[in-house]
């Protein structure tokens, strides 16, 4: 800055742009609480069907969504310019008083343009007026005088220019509309540039040769300032696409580094960690810089990068395992990956993995013991498993295909190369399960969160606290395009292989199924495909899920082979039959005509599944009653995960003790909260002993399927008591209407014995 721009600068129009700014702000809040109390409400509590359900309200709560969005920043914008103008006028009255001084000892400055300034007599000796008495000084006094006005010039154009590259910073995060970038004050915004810079230039060594301290650093300011957008983005530009991959494989696995500080290994995983958190936040922004970036990674992911560190790895390699961690742009990885997978099309040959072989012995991934890392398809899934936007887009149902899914050609080309086509290995660390195939977890992951909107492992689905803010039906007619096909693919003729070959994703499917519950009880309702019952199912979402009867019965049937996919829906199923029962007490003619299709529905959803379990424990384990047994005693379990639910938002979060991956899953409720009897079987204690339903090993598999009969009959017994305990009258009229028989029929006729032919058959090994 120069010396006489801040010694005469008039900050009074800055100060009319900060009012401006102000009075902006306010009007913005006004309407940002509007728009969300009007414009976004009265489009979510109004009665739409077909595009107007979808488009529309998507439409407003992203109009919604931009009047906060432009609110953030021109708060942030008149923080950054209120800060910078008090300290500009500071730095000014800091001057002034210091060329005061310097006056009194016969000195001053002059500007002499570019930031420069010369120190001068104030009054030469020589030329003074007869008479004047010229103050004295030292050479000292000079260079203090000089030092001291540097230093204020040097402090304010720090101000000034820190300022100025924080604001555009903050704009360009937005090409089109507003950043949601928010920050309290110019300092904090500066402080995370500087921070940048200064990991930047740790960034820039290699990797294999930083100090404990240097990487102790980094990883404290990337945790520190990893959500940061300005930090994010300053820091990733800097690096370079090239020099980050670089740098992240000379830390996780340095040529010749078995003689590290073991140390170094926990803060390589950490680095992993909050390094890709950090670059999942700079592609967020729509700066010119990132966008350059993210085409330069995607660029570089075929290609070997020619390093001596984890055995010279493609980008793909390096990418993908710092991908699992953060949220990242949707359009990066739906690019990022569409090229990932087109490359590994051409290389899917049996026994030649161009990923998981002998000679690529690079070790990138610290935070699964059954995945090293290798196969870059991992970390990319489990990026999209954080990431349900993206998910659900990247499996999103062909164009043109209309309701549900019949056919193989109405399969996104994703999800079947996957699901179907893909030769998966398995990749253990020596510490890891020799068969485990870290692939089919990963892609349950990712189809989780294209079908539920949640993160697989966000806060409602890791019951750690799963009724945090937000937790709500997430469900949306993409998703639901996602789950179709979901449904379909498993509930295939090749439905029992796959999920025996993919045991891996067995409580993702659970988890698939237990959201989408009311609409296969839909599904189910009809006589075929004809006369669903709208009313006493209705949708909770706009353009719902649409499987078929045929399609619901057959993915039942597959989902009831596996002991944890069968517990998740069975459990989901029975919360969502209770809050059906209590949001239709008998106290009229059309709540009673609800519940008993909620009961009916029940017991043909547990029969398809109870009999499922049944087959196929008696396939899997033949002769052998005592193993049949056991396995059948595991699967009365399921009402321990009910039992330990949590309702709120609509939704139920159903906790799955001892799931490969997260700890809970979301089914949906017929109502926000939980009534009366969804309450009670929540609240219940449930006796401990698992193996009480053992039988002596010499009795007959049948004696063992006609227990776990008896304890499906009991639930729902229970449920059917409790609704009518408190009305006599209107049991008598269930009685004549024959309910019991009707339920009874459901759950033993429709499921246990017509499923012979109606749903999949139980998985038998060749």
């Amino acid at each position: 800055m120069d010396l006489d721009a801040l010694r005469f600068g008039n900050f009074s129009k800055l100060g009319e742009a900060i009012t401006d700014w102000e009075q902006m702000t306010k009007h913005l809040a006004d309407l940002k609480e509007d728009a969300e109390r009007n414009l976004k409400a009265k489009a979510h509590k109004a009665n739409w069907a077909g595009d107007n359900a979808t488009v529309t309200r998507e439409f407003v709560d992203k109009t919604a969504g931009e009047f906060t969005d432009a609110h953030t920043q021109a708060d942030s914008i008149t923080k950054i310019l209120k800060d910078t103008r008090g300290e500009l006028i500071s730095y000014r009255t800091q001057l002034t008083d210091a060329i005061e001084r310097g006056v009194k000892k016969n000195l001053t400055v002059m500007d002499t343009g570019n930031g420069t300034f010369t120190v001068t007599m104030n009054i030469h000796p020589d030329r003074a007026a007869k008479g004047t008495h010229v103050p004295e000084h030292t050479q000292q006094d000079v260079n203090n005088f000089r030092d001291e006005i540097q230093q204020i010039l040097t402090k304010a154009t720090a101000s000034d220019s820190s300022a100025a590259e924080v604001l555009k910073l903050l704009v360009d995060q937005a090409k089109h509309g507003f950043s949601d970038a928010s920050y309290k004050d110019r300092d904090s915004a500066a402080e995370a540039v500087k921070a940048a810079k200064d990991m930047a230039d740790i960034m820039r060594k290699d990797g294999r040769k930083l100090t404990s301290t240097e990487l102790n650093q980094l990883n404290e300011n990337l945790a520190k300032y990893g959500n940061d957008p300005l930090f994010a983005e300053r820091l990733t530009t800097d690096i370079g696409a090239k020099k980050t991959l670089e740098f992240y494989a000379g830390v996780a696995d340095p040529y010749q580094g078995y003689s590290r500080d073991p140390k170094m290994w926990e803060q390589a995983k950490q680095l992993q960690k909050h390094l890709g958190i950090m670059l999942g936040t700079a592609t967020l922004s729509d700066s010119d810089a990132m966008a350059g970036w993210e085409r330069k990674i995607i660029q570089l992911g075929p290609d070997r990068l020619g390093i001596d560190d984890a055995n010279d790895p493609s980008g793909f390699a390096v990418m993908s395992n710092l991908m699992r961690f953060g949220d990242y742009d949707d359009q990066f990885l739906k690019e990022y990956g569409e090229k990932l997978i087109a490359f590994d099309k051409e290389r899917n040959v049996k026994d030649m993995s161009p990923w998981i072989n002998n000679w690529n012995q690079g070790d990138l991934n610290f935070w699964d013991k059954n995945d090293r890392g290798r196969d870059p398809m991992n970390g990319f899934l489990q990026a999209l498993g954080h990431n349900p936007d993206a998910a659900t887009q990247f499996f999103a149902q062909p164009e043109g295909t209309g309701a549900g899914v019949n056919k193989d050609s109405e399969l996104n080309d994703h999800l079947k190369y996957l699901a179907k086509d893909r030769i998966w290995l398995p990749d253990p660390t020596l510490d890891g399960k020799r068969d485990f195939i870290a692939g089919h977890d990963a892609l349950g992951h990712a189809l989780e969160a294209a079908t539920t909107g949640y993160a697989y492992d966000a806060a409602p689905m890791s019951g750690k606290d799963p009724m945090v803010p937000g937790s709500a039906d997430h469900r949306t007619a993409a998703t639901a395009g996602v789950m179709e096909q979901v449904a379909y693919l498993y509930g295939s003729e090749d439905g029992p292989k796959l999920l025996h070959d993919q045991s891996e994703l067995s409580d993702s499917l659970g988890k698939m199924g237990a959201a989408y519950i009311d609409d296969i009880d839909y599904s189910l309702s009809g006589i075929g495909d004809h006369a669903k019952d709208d009313s006493n199912f209705p949708a909770k979402y706009p353009d719902r899920a649409d499987f078929g009867n045929q399609g619901a019965i057959n993915f039942l049937s597959v989902l009831g082979q596996n002991e944890t996919s069968h517990g998740v829906v069975t459990s989901a199923q029975h919360l969502y039959t209770l809050s059906m029962l209590d949001a239709n007490p008998p106290t009229n003619d059309q709540n009673i005509d609800h519940a008993r299709d909620a009961l009916s529905a029940e017991a043909e959803a547990r029969g398809i599944l109870d009999n499922s379990r049944v087959q196929q424990a008696e396939t899997t384990y033949g002769a052998n009653a005592e193993e049949a047994n056991k396995s059948l005693g595991r699967s009365t379990e399921w009402i321990k995960f009910g039992v330990g639910a949590v309702v709120g938002g609509g939704v139920a979060c159903i906790p799955i003790p001892g799931a490969a991956g997260a700890g809970v899953a979301i089914a949906p409720i017929a109502a926000e909260t939980a009534g009366e009897a969804l309450s009670t079987f929540i609240g219940q204690q449930i006796d401990k002993g698992a193996d009480s339903t053992e039988q002596d090993p010499r009795e007959q598999a049948q004696v063992t399927s006609a227990l776990f009969y008896d304890k499906g009959f009991e639930t729902i017994g229970t449920s059917y008591e409790t609704y009518f305990k408190a009305h006599p009258n209107a049991a008598e009229m269930a009685d004549e209407q024959n309910w019991k028989e009707e339920i009874k029929a459901g759950y033993l006729g429709t499921g246990s014995h017509q499923n012979d032919y109606r749903g999949r058959p139980a998985y038998k090994e060749d």
